[in-house]
């Protein structure tokens, strides 16, 4: 069934519950006193903002988007862009679009005006919502923006080139449209995270959106007395469908605007949160500042915490080991996932498989998963290939993009392009991406094993590893390492550290530097390829 009847049943069965909390530590709240815990983040006398909805009221509120866009002419197939931070209005207005039977565009936060004028083009958009920090960047291209579309502002002081969402849909109904939408009916596009390139559009079907959120309860067990926080923005498929546990379950969320390790714990403590989705930065973030005593685990309520778990980016086993060394008794898990899949869980770990650490997991729920050659035949169970991926949240295509959905998308298999290896036990291990494999001397080199090395040293934040031009071998390793707070680091230091590799995999450069991620905490390789000069190195396999 179509996602949005759940948020209808929930409206039914739990009307009066807490549904939806937005904390923003940023913005101060006169009307209420101070929590204890967020002493820690600033002494003051005001709580950071709050503000929440029950479920009957975000029901009302995506009824109240729909009717909207269908009396302004939005029909079945129409596409309507979003782009604002996360808040209280996001997913009412997600859930709006669905219910009139158009597909819903998240547009990531960070694209700049061009970018958001090439994919409201790619997709053919025919409405944009925009919240207030969007206003600069919209009106650079307004002219063209406005052309055929309808422009949609969420805030106050509503631009001249846009329309005001509080007067659109302050009087209309807030009785669900009657709309006959099917899982067969095509309900989103997100776009790819551009870590690799210019983003493509990604459309989907309801039937994925519904895979991913019932996937979602199942793996983690989310029931209704859980809480969920919420940190990465809610554009992004991981932090949508992880969310949406919750939605399934009928149990509360909480928004949070800030990711300190401060603003993380003081939230869990005073939601009262059960489960958290971090990515790897802010869980370690969380655990220098636990071991340089700048936080203090009693100073929380923290006893309700059950679950954490990650995903966006392959894990270190040493992260996971040192939390557990704070947390005893968390549960741990890891999502697989791409945006062509629907967002994380294709490939899930599972809590009772923490043995595993390092590993991405096991075929999800209603997933399965092989490892082909470059001729697309199975490779034998402990070899290197191609990560593919088949179940009913494989994207429809590359929306206009004929060729690119042709070179992934084989017999219902959506091809990663990410390297794995199974192991004896059928547990699937991350290599790395197919595009991020350095050959030196005609040796295949995989960065994420050296990262995950590197990582290792106690003086170490994060690395990543990239290939850089070499005139005898074609390319060599160059690590760029970021070094904790307070910590200083030589290079002899990590060269004599790296001894421990194989002589082949050791960086032959090393940088220290902060290390570039994007919104849902990847690492940005092609800005560190454009910084070092390898991406001429990219630009001459590609032959451009």
């Amino acid at each position: 069934m179509p996602v949005m009847e759940y948020l209808e049943r929930n409206a039914r069965l739990y009307p009066n519950e807490i549904a939806l909390v937005e904390l923003n530590p940023d913005e101060k709240d006169t009307r209420r006193t101070t929590w204890k815990e967020y002493e820690l983040i600033e002494s003051n006398r005001f709580a950071p903002y709050r503000r929440e909805i029950t479920w009957a009221v975000f029901d009302e509120k995506a009824n109240r988007m729909a009717n909207m866009l269908i009396s302004r002419g939005v029909k079945k197939g129409d596409k309507v862009a979003i782009i604002m931070y996360n808040c209280l209005e996001w997913l009412p207005i997600y859930f709006g679009v669905l219910k009139t039977g158009a597909i819903a565009v998240p547009f990531n936060f960070r694209y700049d005006a061009e970018e958001i004028l090439y994919c409201a083009e790619l997709a053919e958009v025919d409405v944009i919502v925009f919240g207030p920090e969007f206003i600069g960047r919209m009106e650079i291209n307004a002219d063209r923006l406005s052309k055929g579309r309808l422009l949609i502002f969420v805030g106050d002081n509503c631009p001249q080139y846009a329309e005001s969402y509080r007067e659109l849909v302050a009087d209309c109904s807030s009785i669900a449209p009657e709309r006959d939408i099917t899982d067969d009916d095509f309900g989103a596009i997100y776009f790819s995270s551009g870590t690799t390139g210019f983003p493509k559009a990604i459309l989907h079907k309801h039937q994925s959106l519904t895979q991913a959120a019932e996937m979602e309860q199942i793996h983690h067990s989310t029931g209704r007395d859980d809480t969920f926080l919420c940190i990465p923005p809610l554009y992004h498929t991981g932090a949508k469908f992880h969310w949406m546990g919750s939605l399934v379950a009928g149990s509360k969320a909480v928004l949070l605007k800030g990711t300190k390790p401060a603003t993380i714990l003081s939230a869990i403590s005073s939601e009262r949160c059960t489960i958290a989705w971090l990515l790897v930065p802010w869980a370690q973030d969380i655990l220098d500042t636990l071991d340089r005593g700048d936080l203090k685990l009693e100073d929380f309520h923290l006893s309700q915490w059950r679950l954490m778990h990650i995903g966006a980016q392959p894990v270190p086993p040493t992260l996971i080991k040192r939390w557990k060394e704070y947390f005893p008794n968390h549960d741990y898990d890891t999502n697989y996932g791409l945006s062509e899949s629907t967002g994380p869980g294709c490939v899930h770990l599972g809590c009772e498989n923490i043995h595993k650490v390092g590993a991405i997991g096991i075929p999800g729920y209603r997933w399965e998963c092989k490892i082909v050659d470059e001729n697309d035949n199975i490779v034998k169970q402990g070899e290197v290939g191609e990560l593919c991926v088949k179940g009913p949240g494989v994207m429809t295509c590359y929306y206009n993009n004929p060729q690119a959905t042709a070179e992934c998308l084989k017999d219902g298999w959506l091809y990663t392009g990410d390297v794995a290896i199974q192991d004896e036990d059928g547990f699937y291990f991350l290599v790395d991406r197919k595009k991020d494999v350095i050959v030196s001397g005609g040796e295949n080199i995989y960065p994420v094993q050296i990262e995950d090395f590197i990582r290792k040293n106690n003086k170490v934040k994060d690395v990543a590893v990239i290939g850089i031009p070499d005139a005898r071998l074609g390319e060599v390793t160059a690590a760029a390492i970021e070094i904790k707070e307070g910590m200083t680091c030589t290079e002899e230091e990590i060269n004599e550290f790296c001894l421990g590799m194989p002589r082949y995999k050791r960086p032959r450069v090393i940088y220290f530097e902060e290390i570039p991620r994007n919104a849902t905490g990847k690492i940005e390789k092609p800005a560190l390829r454009k910084r070092h000069g390898a991406d001429k190195l990219v630009a001459q396999e590609n032959g451009l």
